[in-house]
Order: structure tokens, then C-alpha cells, then sequence
């Protein structure tokens, strides 16, 4: 039988060997048993020079005689190996200059099978072949779906991971964009929103929704469509603190535009558009996409009104007046903060939440005493007792370019 070491470089970093979990006593983030390991494993076809993986393994750090330290190093790590199971001599052997991994353990690494992938895939003729097209097809989806994750994430600082990650990064994008057009051109558009979805989640916030959002449109799954549009937005405000880019937002525009209804009666469509409880208190919590769209019809109707309209962000606060950043304290918060500004404004005002501890409020046909008014019965319903927490408000006025 022929023993084999498996390593996972994507996302988190993981050895088996023999199928067996390979765990030393301290396999912690910083240890140099783990990125000795990194190191020869990803190179174990080639080898690396001694200088170069001195430079990898003891970097700058403060350090008497790297030449000695690196060996001491992979004494230690030869050592540890042993007692791991990993009984072969010279596992890891110096020869003119070059440290290799011993050819006896065969290293099985999902960086190199994500690389041997997609080159399979791209030395395919780009004929239009149903066969060919499928291979390559496969073979594009086989490297996505390996993808766990950035390359050795929890060791981004190192030069030589950082490389590699970005050159890995740039194939996972490749291989993504050419398997969503194969995809396209066959209309498997449940291949598609199943790529799309994964791909959001290994590699969050670079715009890979648009996938997920085009197959649900093209499936006529409007109503998903609508819930995932908001959700998109919630979780990019909730998590980064930002909403997504304009080129995020513009194409889920374009896509939601072309949403077909089936064919409905007049009354039908205006009991859906209706709110449920339209005599509910307060004013109207919205998604920031309603909320964007509802400001930009209001500076329309200004135009032939002319009534004024204020945009109000309020943010939480500490003592000190600065933006709150402890999240628990946040998410505690959180709640009482939505509904005070719910019962606050009037009826017909509109509100969003912005980021994790900013709210937007539209207050339209109002004037600066309004503002002020809103502002006051804000604090009255959330301020309490001692609380050191408070709400800074920041008042513009919505101009109309007429």
C-alpha cells in the first residue's frame, strides 16, 4: 500500500496521512512545524532552495544564524513526524542546496489537483462539440467546487501565501466566469444559481450574487428573486458595514427588470402590492434597494410639488460620542434602536437600516423643525435611565435639480 499524505491549502490548513487525521501536539497558527510543512508539501514535486525557504520559514524574525535555525527546524519537524507515524528516513533530505519531500509519501494537495483542473479544461479545443463542452464544463466545475476558500487563509501574511493566494484567486475567477457561460449557453440555470450560491459563500462580497440572482430571474422565481435582492443588501450592510458596489447594484437592477409576471387582473395586482397591516403604527421599515428607490421618486415628485424633504442618518454612539464598535453591546442595542426610530417618525416617513449601527430616515414634506422634533422623540424612547449609549444625527436636505 502506498502511503499518502493529504493536505488541505484552501481555507483551512489540514493534513491526513493515510487517511488518519494528522494533528501534531500543537498544531497552532504560528508554529514553524506548520509552515515547514506548507512549504515542502506545496513544492514536493521541485523542491525548494535552502535560501528561499529560509526566508519563508524564519522571515525577518529576530533569529541567530538562519542557516543553523532552519536546521534545527527541520530536525525538530523530522522528529515530531516520527511520532506522528511518518517513520521513513530522510522525509524531508537536503541535496545540493535544495530541500526536498521524500518521493516514498505520495503528497495528494488540493491546490495542485485545482490547478491540474483547469488546465485540463483549457487544453481542450474550443470546438462546439456537445461532448467537448461537457468535459470542459466538468472539469471548470470540479476546481470551483475544490475551491474551499482562500490558499492558507489564516496565514495571509506570509509573502510567499499571499502570492500564491492571488494566483489562485485569479484561476478561481476564471474558472468560475467560463463554467457561468457554459451554463448560459446550455440554459442549466440550476447549475447556475447552485454555482452562484457557492461561490458567494467561499469568496463573500466580490459581486459573485449576480450568478444566484440571474438563474432565479431566469427560472421566473420572482418572488425569491425580490427576497434574495434584499437579503444581498442586509448581509453586505450587516457584515461590512457598507452596501454592495453600484456595478452589484446596477446589474441586480437590470435583472430584476426583466421579471414576467403571469398575466393577473388589475384588483389582483393591487391587493399584492398592498401592505398587510397598512394601519400599523409608525413609519414604514423598508430594505435600503426600496429605500433607494423611494428617495429617488421623491426628488422626482419634488420637482412638480416642490414640498422640501430631509435625509436623516442616525448612528449609535458611546459615551464619548464616537461610533460604537462593541458588538455585543451593539446587538443589544440593536432592536430597541429600530423600534424607537419606528414610533418616532410619522406614518408616511420611511426608514432603512444602514450598516450595523446606522439607520437612514426619510422624512418628506417636512421642514427642520420636523427634523428636530424626530430627533427628540428618538432619544426620548431610547435614551434610559444612565445609559451611556446615545444617537448622533447627521440632517441633509434632499435638493431637487429642477
Amino acid at each position: 500500500m502506498e502511503n499518502t499524505i493529504k493536505v488541505q491549502m484552501f481555507g483551512n490548513f489540514s493534513m491526513e496521512y493515510n487517511s488518519e487525521p494528522l494533528i501534531a501536539e500543537k498544531m497552532h497558527k504560528e508554529s514553524q512545524f506548520n509552515r515547514l510543512m506548507q512549504v515542502m508539501l506545496h513544492y514536493s514535486n521541485t523542491g525548494v532552495p535552502k535560501d528561499k525557504l529560509e526566508e519563508m520559514i524564519i522571515g525577518d524574525r529576530d533569529m541567530d544564524e538562519s542557516h543553523t535555525s532552519l536546521r534545527v527546524i527541520v530536525y525538530k519537524s523530522k522528529q515530531k513526524l516520527a511520532k506522528l507515524g511518518l517513520k521513513q528516513e530522510n522525509i524531508i533530505r537536503l541535496e545540493k542546496g535544495i530541500y526536498y519531500w521524500t518521493p516514498e509519501i505520495k503528497v495528494v494537495e488540493d491546490a495542485q489537483i485545482f490547478l491540474n483542473y483547469f488546465n485540463a479544461a483549457e487544453s481542450l479545443e474550443l470546438d462546439e462539440s456537445e461532448e467537448v463542452r461537457e468535459r470542459r464544463l466538468q472539469l471548470y466545475l470540479d476546481a470551483c467546487y475544490l475551491y474551499k476558500g482562500e490558499f492558507l487563509a489564516n496565514y495571509a501574511g506570509e509573502q510567499w501565501v499571499a502570492q500564491e493566494a492571488k494566483k489562485y484567486r485569479q484561476v478561481f475567477k476564471i474558472c468560475v466566469n467560463r463554467a457561468a457561460n457554459i451554463l448560459r449557453t446550455t440554459k442549466d440555470w440550476v447549475s447556475l444559481e447552485k454555482l452562484g450560491r457557492y461561490v458567494s459563500s467561499v469568496e463573500p462580497f466580490c459581486d459573485w450574487e449576480i450568478l444566484t440572482m440571474e438563474a432565479l430571474i431566469e427560472t421566473a422565481q420572482f418572488d425569491k428573486a425580490t427576497d434574495f435582492y434584499a437579503d444581498v443588501v442586509d448581509t453586505y450592510l450587516k457584515e461590512c458595514g457598507i452596501y454592495p458596489s453600484s456595478k452589484l447594484m446596477d446589474i441586480m437592477d437590470q435583472l430584476g427588470d426583466q421579471m414576467d409576471h403571469s398575466l393577473e387582473t388589475l384588483d389582483n395586482i393591487q391587493d399584492n402590492l398592498e401592505e398587510e397591516h397598512l394601519g400599523t403604527d409608525g413609519g414604514y421599515g423598508c430594505t435600503f434597494p426600496v429605500f433607494r428607490g423611494i428617495y429617488q421618486m421623491t426628488m422626482r415628485s419634488m420637482e412638480r410639488t416642490g414640498q422640501n424633504a430631509y435625509l436623516m442618518l442616525c448612528t449609535l454612539v458611546d459615551g464619548k460620542g464616537n461610533q460604537l464598535k462593541d458588538d455585543n453591546k451593539i446587538e443589544e442595542l440593536s432592536d430597541r434602536f429600530k423600534e424607537s426610530i419606528r414610533i418616532s417618525v410619522r406614518h408616511g416617513d420611511v426608514y432603512t437600516k444602514y450598516g450595523k449601527t446606522q439607520f437612514l430616515i426619510l422624512l418628506a414634506n417636512a421642514t427642520r423643525e420636523n427634523c428636530e422634533l424626530v430627533q427628540n422623540r428618538i432619544n426620548h424612547h431610547f435614551i434610559v435611565g444612565r445609559q451611556r449609549t446615545g444617537i448622533k444625527y447627521h440632517v441633509n436636505s434632499v435638493i431637487c435639480d429642477l
